[in-house]
């Protein structure tokens, strides 16, 4: 079962974008928990596979709802415009970066990266962030928690003091 985890900035909480951006989440949620998707994920959540196979696993759910796979031209303000992300829908004057990772979420900082680039797009301001709810990276390696550790760390940044251009993240736990 696929578990998610919201954080909204305060000033957002009543936007009509931010309205559609979590109906866009909750169906994506259910899309995520249905049997056919979750058996797709549970195929590719494995020692040693890359996040590219749960990315596929995603790519029915997330075209389904008007996500466009790795769009280009979005970071073209920065010196860092070869970056892309692995889904992107736009929504009125801004934008949903979809983000899917495996075995670097933590370990690499790629969840950090990945705010930062929703932080720096001037197309999103929200950002749909799948994480492993246990990441193993080989067979004889104790699981790790990523999804508590990716929404501890990034849970500060929805704590008005630490406001960021991320007006809301959803963290998807498979």
């Amino acid at each position: 079962m696929v578990e998610l985890q919201q954080f909204v900035r305060n000033d957002c909480k009543d936007k009509e974008e931010f309205k559609k951006v979590d109906e866009i989440a909750n169906l994506l949620f259910v899309q995520m928990n249905s049997p056919k998707v979750l058996r797709a994920i549970e195929k590719a959540d494995q020692p040693g596979v890359s996040s590219a196979k749960v990315q596929a696993a995603l790519l029915e759910p997330a075209t389904s709802l008007d996500f466009v796979s790795e769009k280009k031209g979005l970071f073209s303000d920065y010196a860092v415009s070869a970056l892309r992300p692995d889904y992107y829908r736009s929504i009125g004057d801004s934008g949903i970066l979809l983000e899917v990772e495996r075995g670097k979420t933590t370990i690499n900082n790629m969840d950090l990266l990945d705010f930062w680039k929703c932080h720096i797009c001037p197309s999103a301001d929200y950002l749909f962030l799948m994480v492993p709810k246990s990441l193993r990276q080989n067979l004889t390696m104790r699981p790790r928690n990523e999804f508590s550790s990716v929404v501890n760390r990034l849970g500060v940044f929805f704590e008005s003091k630490n406001y960021t251009g991320v007006r809301a993240l959803y963290v998807f736990g498979y």
